[in-house]
């Protein structure tokens, strides 16, 4: 009897992605592409057919780390595909240049030119089945959360950033598909959606916030739109959802209203991720970032106000050229004001093809590290404190994993990978992805332990 062509193995594909939520996001929309078409994913470089790797090039670390990857999936493998960030560098040259053997490059938010690529050098197999892959695509993430992505590219030019150069400017996509995919997420068991972007408060501004459609009803592409719209799912659903990479703009104020009021609640998050970057007026300027400090003061207490436990988290520069001893204290003292819960601090880096790199006065590496190292010392301070008061303090949790009887949770205020956890012991009967209430017996400078509460 005749073999045919399903009799036939499904030719194998090895992944390997780099780089932030966005590019993990563009990883899943290729994985779900290549099982759509009856492609394998191999879990090793010696059983895959080919191997794609999707980069990171935002600063210098993440370059070293993408072109480390390429080579060893070249050195292992022999066939690779490159895809991100880092491809878009001088239209692919760069890595075309420190690795000539690479079959293709294509830059990030590329999933047709990556599977044209594969079909090149993988043909692909016969007669796939549609449920091969499940309704939700496929994730990297684990089972209970997943990112959504609501749009592509910035259209902010700041001045230590690259990432427009690779990603292009704003494209906010239709309305009705983000709902669409967040409610396949929720309904596959997703228990909580994680926004993202480059500028989720920008959400809608290409398209002039034009009116977008969701289950048969019409309503604005913005951002208060789109922030309701998730908040009912999530709570239909009984899931989470936050929200990251949101500038301090205006119209944020809108949004913070429609977050839950109750500890742990199901629905929008009281929770914003806002990277501030820095707090002095000249260096903010120099950034190309928005030069008013005390008014982003004046915003954040205007959201406390309105939502007392709302946990804010951000990012900041220390070292960036031309930043003197008296603006590092300007930094300083908002810090101490602002009383942020989650910080996360970086010592400038230049990247090649920023902008910042021309500014004169460039800070001292050994100047940097110092800043940074008293930035963090400061930001301990509060965020120990912040946690300390949480002492007693009852709410639900999300279980991540659970090892040798202790549980590893998050509470609303914590998001995946960058917050701090909640610890529960004696929790072997608990499993990822369950909520649960607990109530808080300890706390240290990043993280809370907690008992189940009863």
């Amino acid at each position: 009897m005749r073999s045919s062509p399903r009799d036939a193995p499904a030719p194998r594909v090895g992944f390997v992605s780099l780089g932030c939520p966005k590019a993990l996001v563009d990883s899943e929309q290729i994985l779900t592409q290549l099982r759509a078409e009856g492609y394998t994913i191999a879990p090793s470089y010696e059983g895959a057919d080919l191997v794609v790797v999707n980069t990171c090039g935002f600063i210098d670390a993440a370059v070293a780390e993408s072109l480390d990857a390429i080579g060893e999936a070249l050195d292992e493998n022999g066939k690779v595909i490159v895809t991100g960030c880092l491809g878009a560098r001088d239209g692919g040259d760069f890595v075309r240049d420190a690795h000539p053997k690479v079959l293709a490059v294509t830059g990030p938010h590329a999933t047709h030119e990556v599977m044209s690529a594969v079909h090149a050098h993988l043909p692909k197999p016969h007669d796939p089945f549609v449920d091969l892959v499940p309704a939700q695509g496929i994730k990297l993430t684990p089972s209970h959360y997943a990112y959504l992505k609501i749009s592509e590219g910035c259209n902010h030019r700041c001045t230590f950033c690259i990432i427009p150069s690779m990603r292009g400017d704003l494209v906010s996509r239709p309305l009705g598909e983000v709902l669409g995919e967040a409610e396949r997420l929720l309904r596959a068991g997703v228990r909580e959606l994680l926004v993202v972007s480059q500028d989720t408060s920008a959400y809608g501004v290409d398209v002039r916030y034009r009116t977008g459609f969701w289950q048969g009803r019409p309503m604005k592409s913005n951002l208060r739109s789109l922030a309701g719209e998730l908040d009912a799912l999530a709570k239909s659903y009984g899931a989470w959802v936050r929200l990251h990479y949101v500038y301090p703009y205006p119209h944020v104020d809108e949004v913070v209203p429609l977050m839950t009021a109750g500890s742990g609640e199901r629905g929008l998050q009281a929770y914003l991720d806002v990277p501030f970057q820095h707090a002095s007026p000249r260096v903010l300027r120099l950034m190309k970032r928005p030069a008013a400090p005390e008014k982003v003061l004046d915003r954040v207490r205007a959201w406390r106000r309105e939502r007392p436990d709302i946990v804010l988290r951000s990012t900041f520069i220390v070292g960036f050229p031309g930043e003197t001893d008296a603006e590092f204290e300007e930094l300083l003292a908002f810090l101490r004001e602002a009383q942020l819960d989650r910080v996360g601090c970086f010592a400038y880096s230049p990247v090649d093809g920023a902008a910042a790199n021309a500014l004169p006065d460039p800070v001292p590496e050994e100047v940097k590290e110092a800043r940074r190292a008293r930035f963090m010392e400061v930001q301990a301070g509060i965020s120990t404190a912040r946690l300390r008061a949480k002492l007693g303090a009852c709410f639900d949790v999300l279980v991540d994993h659970v090892e040798d009887g202790c549980a590893i949770a998050r509470g609303p205020g914590d998001a995946p990978e960058i917050d701090g956890v909640v610890r529960i012991d004696d929790a072997c009967v608990l499993a990822p992805g369950e909520f649960v209430t607990v109530r808080v017996i300890g706390s240290g400078e990043h993280d809370l332990v907690a008992a189940l509460q009863k």
